[in-house]
């Protein structure tokens, strides 16, 4: 039984990240690759010198997410939450600015599995707060705030699952 409903909840997962845009899915993987350490992002990812100069910038980004991984305040507490607050809404400004990431759902599915589970309280803050920074166009800042729903900015509670499906690039084979 408990099998059946992991396999459901992956199920679930796999057709969330199916019904994100291809810029959105690219992305994801990227920074997966980049914040896990899975892959050689230039390799695998960087099609140009803007993308190229992207990614490194994001490893620089991302380092701070080793450390956030550590440091997830309770829910309850105020302890250390301008710390990983702070830190978190920088990395989620620089990934919102990428302009890859176009509603909460695919920033939510990308930070749930660069942190964990223990930090989907604080993703409706974070996303929020990024995507009202002047470092966002306006337009964006407007259609960014509009994809966050009522639902998840107010949840009076969150799954401690983990994720476990984690997207991964997928070589072509030659035809």
């Amino acid at each position: 039984m408990a099998s059946t409903a992991a396999a459901s909840l992956t199920i679930a997962e796999l057709r969330e990240f199916a019904g994100f845009t291809a810029c959105e899915q690219r992305y994801i993987k990227r920074s997966l690759d980049v914040g896990l350490g899975r892959q050689d992002a230039f390799k695998l990812w960087a099609r140009d010198a803007a993308e190229t100069a992207s990614i490194r910038s994001q490893y620089v980004v991302y380092q701070d997410l080793k450390a956030l991984r550590g440091a997830i305040p309770a829910e309850t507490g105020f302890e250390a939450l301008d710390q990983f607050i702070g830190k978190l809404v920088r990395i989620a400004a620089f990934d919102l600015a990428q302009e890859r990431l176009t509603c909460f759902s695919a920033f939510r599915f990308l930070y749930e599995r660069l942190l964990g589970p223990d930090v989907r309280p604080f993703l409706p803050s974070a996303f929020c707060a990024a995507a009202a920074l002047p470092q966002i166009r306006p337009d964006r800042r407007k259609h960014l705030l509009q994809s966050i729903s009522e639902a998840a900015a107010t949840a009076p509670g969150w799954s401690a699952r983990a994720p476990s499906f984690f997207p991964e690039w997928v070589e072509k084979e030659a035809a």
